[in-house]
């Protein structure tokens, strides 16, 4: 089991940056393939990016919304993952959500919500016009 909090959120206005973290418990985080998710008011929950864990290689991955803006990356040694996001929108504004799961049908299903056996309470990110 795995328990997960991130921090990171904020105020920003449109164009600024802001890098979220998700700490994870437990010794066996480099086991687990990580996802980050975020929840806008009156919205579903989406997918936002994701990266697996770390042997072989590492794999990211992004919602096409958020490519070339954001950045997914993970210290294992730290039990860490993060989300780099840079040229924020206000379309970006939703509180995030880091999740973690060590299924096998990851790598085709990493963008599913469902897949995510352990997530975190979430951050506030408000990005303002």
């Amino acid at each position: 089991q795995v328990q997960l909090l991130e921090s990171g959120g904020g105020l920003v206005q449109a164009g600024g940056s802001l890098r979220l973290s998700c700490a994870a418990s437990g010794r066996t985080f480099s086991s687990y393939h990580m996802g980050w998710f975020r929840q806008a008011p009156g919205k579903e929950r989406e997918f936002v990016a994701a990266i697996s864990r770390s042997a072989p290689t590492l794999y990211p991955f992004y919602a096409d919304s958020v490519k070339g803006r954001f950045t997914i990356s993970r210290d294992n040694a730290n039990n860490t993952v993060y989300l780099q996001m840079n040229s924020l929108r206000p379309e970006d504004t939703a509180v995030y959500y880091c999740a973690a799961t060590m299924r096998a049908n990851w790598y085709q299903l990493f963008a599913r919500s469902g897949l995510y056996d352990y997530w975190g309470q979430g951050t506030q990110v408000t990005v303002s016009s």
